[in-house]
């Protein structure tokens, strides 16, 4: 694991290069991974992603500001969308990387409409999975359950697994439950206000992405499928891939995702080298 001291505040941000495996595809431009919330850049190995991705390209993973082995600041002004983004950019700057392939999962994935709106030179192509350009008042209960973060507040981590368990009726996954028990509990809950408050990525901008995106969506995570929806239609050339049956949780999980993630990248890797 290395790190990258971040411009704003001084936060340390931890990430990882994993080179490519195809020495003769070593010029493309590396894969950019970006995980969702509470989560870390492990779950791209975890999942699969880094094996499928790294045999064209170099990839680089990150854990974002208060998650993973990041530093872990507590205030909610900590984790204003303004603050992830230059933490990217920082850390593509240290790395020299003028241009990446972008995918962020949930959390990732919003933060890749700021990084795509505000820096669209830096990214290759951007890909959305399970994202949306915004969150708005109350995501977390509907994601997680009702009074989800006063329940990080009032009892920390393991109070919210115990009731998040109760909410859905089923005991947690251990991979969530040990990815979970890893954050800082007061950092977690002031992030997640902080998202709640957050302004989402205009329409007009959206519509005036220059690079290529996809959108993964499940068909059973219906804010995030409504989002993607409404994406694709601001941008017509969009790819919009749909999975069956997913929820918000399992999509990025499904076996056909980091497949497709490895086909578009080197699509439209193809189409610039024809260009």
């Amino acid at each position: 694991m290395d790190f990258v001291t971040s411009p704003t505040g001084g936060t340390r941000i931890a990430y990882r290069v994993t080179a490519a495996t195809t020495p003769t595809v070593t010029a493309a431009p590396p894969a950019l991974l970006v995980h969702g919330t509470a989560l870390s850049q492990a779950i791209w190995r975890g999942f699969g992603y880094l094996r499928e991705l790294a045999a064209d390209r170099p990839v680089v993973t990150v854990d974002l500001r208060g998650h993973g082995r990041s530093d872990k600041p507590r205030g909610i002004h900590d984790y204003a969308m303004q603050h992830f983004v230059d933490d990217v950019i920082a850390l593509l700057d240290h790395l020299g990387l003028d241009r990446v392939h972008y995918a962020g999962y949930s959390l990732g994935g919003r933060l890749g409409f700021s990084l795509a709106a505000e820096h669209p030179q830096r990214l290759a192509s951007f890909a959305s999975i399970a994202g949306a350009p915004g969150t708005g008042s109350g995501v977390f209960d509907r994601v997680f359950f009702p009074d989800s973060i006063a329940a990080l507040e009032r009892g920390g981590v393991e109070l919210f697994l115990e009731e998040w368990a109760a909410a859905s009726g089923h005991d947690i996954d251990p991979a969530t439950r040990g990815a979970f028990l890893a954050n800082d509990a007061a950092a977690l809950a002031a992030y997640m206000r902080a998202a709640e408050q957050a302004e989402r990525v205009e329409d007009a901008a959206i519509a005036a992405l220059p690079m290529p995106v996809l959108l993964v969506a499940g068909t059973r995570d219906r804010p995030r499928l409504t989002a993607a929806e409404h994406v694709r239609a601001l941008l017509p050339e969009a790819r919009l891939l749909l999975v069956e049956g997913a929820d918000h949780g399992s999509t990025p999980r499904r076996p056909e995702v980091a497949p497709a993630l490895r086909e578009f990248f080197a699509a439209v890797d193809a189409a610039a080298a024809s260009a």
